[in-house]
């Protein structure tokens, strides 16, 4: 009996034992583990990591500039490198041509993204149609209408009330090409308009007129301020628009289409735009600025 009980006694001792070892591991185990505070950061969230991504890391977009033809120049030798620069993953395609003929071609289907006219009256008309967003248009630039000649023309003409002793009178269509429309108008205030249709010569665009000018196949010719500045050595200003002859200001706005498959894109280049260092691009072209 008494063995029994001293064998009871041991396993009773060593079971104690073996508890007390156990219970003593798990504790070493809890304070060889690092405090909160000392231990690896969780990682970031996805969505945290998307909004510090470098430019480069954005999602390549093609955008497409329908313009003015006075526009081509600052835009394909300036404007859009310099866009290009700053965000390199937006590619803009641009096409040029009279602004009637741009709206025609919209109204008719052009994927473009950024219509920007040489006047108020075809980008009004895209608004109504609902091809252009309204809340996007800016009336960005202001121009001038001048009379221009030859660089090397010897002529007596010095102002707009004297065109009609020029023989050939070179405009853009008014039907379609603003700086005709202006030119029209002009003529019309100055009670000139019947008297110059035998000597008219219409040009599909402003870049028309002013390269027949330059070429000497017209005596005179009426144009942007700004197409003159594009080619000092081989066209002159004779005068420019008498005040009162223009009732409303040579406005060039600008706007993103309705069916645009690249808004943000879009935006972001009407936004450019509208920065002073485009703006300075603008200046040095010979256009003002309007905003």
């Amino acid at each position: 009996m008494r063995k029994a009980f001293t064998l009871l006694t041991a396993l009773l001792m060593c079971t104690t034992l073996l508890l007390s070892g156990c219970s003593g591991g798990d504790t070493a185990a809890s304070s060889a583990a690092p405090p909160a505070s000392e231990a690896a950061p969780a990682s970031t969230p996805a969505a945290d990591v998307s909004s510090t991504l470098p430019q480069a890391d954005q999602e390549p977009v093609e955008i497409m500039l329908a313009a003015a033809a006075s526009l081509e120049d600052s835009y394909v030798n300036q404007l859009i490198p310099l866009f290009q620069e700053q965000y390199p993953w937006v590619t803009v395609t641009g096409t040029y041509g009279s602004s009637g003929n741009l709206q025609t071609q919209i109204e008719e289907g052009m994927a473009a993204d950024v219509f920007m006219s040489a006047a108020t009256k075809q980008m009004d008309a895209l608004v109504e149609g609902g091809f252009i967003e309204e809340s996007s248009v800016v009336d960005l630039l202001e121009n001038e209408i001048v009379l221009i000649a030859p660089a090397d023309a010897d002529t007596s003409i010095s102002s707009f009330e004297q065109i009609t002793e020029a023989q050939t009178i070179a405009i853009g269509d008014p039907e379609s090409v603003p700086a005709g429309q202006y030119a029209e108008e002009v003529l019309t205030n100055l009670g000139l308009w019947d008297q110059v249709q035998p000597s008219l010569t219409l040009g599909t665009d402003v870049t028309q007129v002013l390269n027949w000018v330059a070429e000497s196949s017209a005596d005179v010719g009426i144009v942007y301020a700004t197409d003159a500045a594009q080619m000092p050595d081989q066209v002159k200003i004779l005068s420019i628009a008498p005040e009162g002859s223009l009732e409303t200001p040579v406005i060039y706005p600008v706007g993103v289409l309705s069916e645009s498959a690249h808004q943000e894109a879009a935006a972001l280049f009407v936004e450019f735009l509208q920065t002073p260092e485009a703006m300075d691009i603008f200046i040095e072209n010979g256009f003002k600025s309007n905003l």
